[in-house]
């Protein structure tokens, strides 16, 4: 074992997260290009969701358009049906961007998923898109999750 690995398995036994980059599904990124969603913390697929937990979300993407702005917006899928799913920081240039953004960019977008106490313990996916001043997608990505107690 290598100096590098052995320092890996030393944060993982103290604790830190040791996750994969999420499986995600491009659900219609028009004006760039996702190449990893990560969600920390999360060490299966779909990622476990503890109610009353705060989950990190890092998007890396490429724009192909200039924005002036960027607005996120996240739904939960339940049977089909997108409900809201409000997150602390809807504006994209709070949340890692650096605005304007450029074309032919890489972008780390990063946010924070709430789950609060109340929801249901359910499997969902969630759907998050990142839109850039004409309410295009700079990004659209769906992920599957399951809400635990």
């Amino acid at each position: 074992m290598d100096v590098r690995t052995g320092f890996v398995v030393l944060l993982c036994l103290m604790g830190f997260t040791c996750a994969e980059p999420v499986k995600y599904i491009d659900c219609g990124s028009s004006t760039g290009k996702v190449s990893m969603v990560d969600v920390k913390p999360c060490s299966s697929q779909p990622c476990q969701l503890r109610k009353g937990e705060s989950y990190s979300v890092n998007v890396t993407f490429n724009s192909a358009v200039e924005s002036q702005t960027s607005t996120a917006v996240v739904h939960g899928v339940i049977a089909g049906v997108p409900v809201p799913f409000p997150i602390p920081k809807e504006d994209g240039c709070k949340s890692g961007i650096q605005c304007p953004i450029q074309p032919q960019q890489k972008y780390h977008y990063l946010n924070t998923l709430p789950v609060k106490s109340e929801y249901p313990a359910i499997k969902l996916v969630v759907k998050w898109e990142l839109r850039d001043d004409d309410k295009n997608d700079l990004f659209c990505i769906k992920f599957p999750v399951q809400i635990v107690s």
